[in-house]
């Protein structure tokens, strides 16, 4: 499995709405700018996350966007479902239900759900204020 560029795009943008987060809309020009990523492909994210009820776009001179609940409350495992869809690392995981003919003799389908398991287990452990929290610990005043 492996992450895109929509999903970490769109973690950044969560994260940096979050990290912005004073009452006012954020505006997307101002995320673009922030982190260095191309606007048109910011507002191919955003209409996802819009669509999914994550963010909430308010229109006019000083429009943005909103987060519609609490950082705490967006698991990274959502927001990257919403952008790449399945995580499984196997189709016949990717549903509710296993429908593949094979499952009762697939050797490796135990190998299969472990690794599913322990994928869901990490970016479901996870919220963006997590991430915020993480990024606040980050500084680049070290010295020796």
């Amino acid at each position: 499995m492996k992450i895109s560029t929509k999903g970490r795009y769109a973690l950044r943008m969560m994260l940096d709405i979050a990290q912005h987060d004073t009452g006012e809309p954020v505006r997307i020009k101002d995320i673009s700018a922030r982190q260095e990523i191309s606007l048109k492909y910011l507002e191919q994210i955003v209409s996802a996350l819009v669509r999914a009820n994550y963010l909430r776009s308010v229109r006019g001179p000083q429009g943005g966007y909103l987060l519609t609940r609490k950082a705490s409350e967006y698991r990274v495992g959502d927001i990257l479902r919403v952008t790449e869809g399945s995580l499984s690392p196997v189709e016949c995981l990717a549903g509710d239900v296993n429908d593949c003919p094979r499952r009762n003799s697939c050797v490796t389908l135990r190998l299969w759900e472990e690794l599913d398991e322990a994928i869901s287990s990490v970016i479901d452990r996870y919220t963006i204020e997590d991430l915020k929290v993480w990024n606040e610990g980050m500084t680049d005043d070290y010295v020796i």
